[in-house]
């Protein structure tokens, strides 16, 4: 059988540094998932897109991840079935990505639940549950540039310890959003060597593939 493994060059991994231009929703489609009409809004899938003042549907306010599009649609994760309806207004005003340069590997995703354990008298044997899903950390290895706007913002995360949002997309174009906190930015060098170092971004809340 033919291997359908994803290859990993040419992925691009980015972080959050600003919005982009707000764009006018002119109407929403209740079910799961929910569909918002906004001519020409130029997202793609994997976008973070912040939902404003939208009349009726309210529901849909908020920060959401474009999870398909079309040229003057998206979706978003939200079962809205049996809400009220869009009545008027709203705006969507999507994340402004820089990707990061020299990103040589990456490694993550590694967290697990924790187990609770609900053994009691009456078991017959060890009885347990998983606790709420943890995602654990994102890291990746990087040849140092500090030309690149995307290693200095990812420097500049890291002094400002705030949560920033970050996007991989790979070649095949799966995407991955999440939200973390850029905890490590070390630096290492050598003989005959390009400095590099192993960024580590702890990762707050889920990860939403698309």
């Amino acid at each position: 059988m033919t291997s359908t493994a994803i290859s990993a060059q040419g992925s691009v991994l980015s972080l959050a540094t600003g919005s982009g231009s707000a764009k006018t929703i002119s109407g929403v489609t209740l079910g799961n998932p929910t569909i918002i009409t906004a001519t020409g809004h130029g997202f793609a899938v994997g976008d973070v897109v912040t939902i404003a003042s939208v009349g009726g549907a309210t529901g849909v306010n908020g920060t959401w991840v474009v999870t398909n599009r079309t040229t003057n649609t998206f979706a978003i994760k939200l079962d809205t079935t049996g809400g009220s309806a869009y009545t008027s207004g709203g705006s969507a005003t999507p994340v402004a990505w820089t990707p990061i340069a020299n990103v040589r590997s990456f490694t993550g995703f590694d967290g697990s639940a924790n187990i609770i354990d609900v053994t009691n008298l009456s078991s017959t044997a060890e009885e347990i549950r998983p606790g709420i899903p943890r995602f654990g950390q994102m890291s990746f290895e990087i040849d140092w540039d500090h030309n690149d706007a995307g290693q200095l913002a990812l420097l500049a995360r890291q002094l400002s310890q705030a949560q920033t949002a970050f996007k991989l997309v790979l070649p095949d174009t799966s995407t991955a959003t999440w939200n973390g906190y850029v905890m490590k930015v070390p630096s290492q060098g050598g003989v005959d060597q390009v400095v590099r170092g192993t960024v580590d971004v702890r990762i707050t809340g889920p990860v939403t593939w698309s």
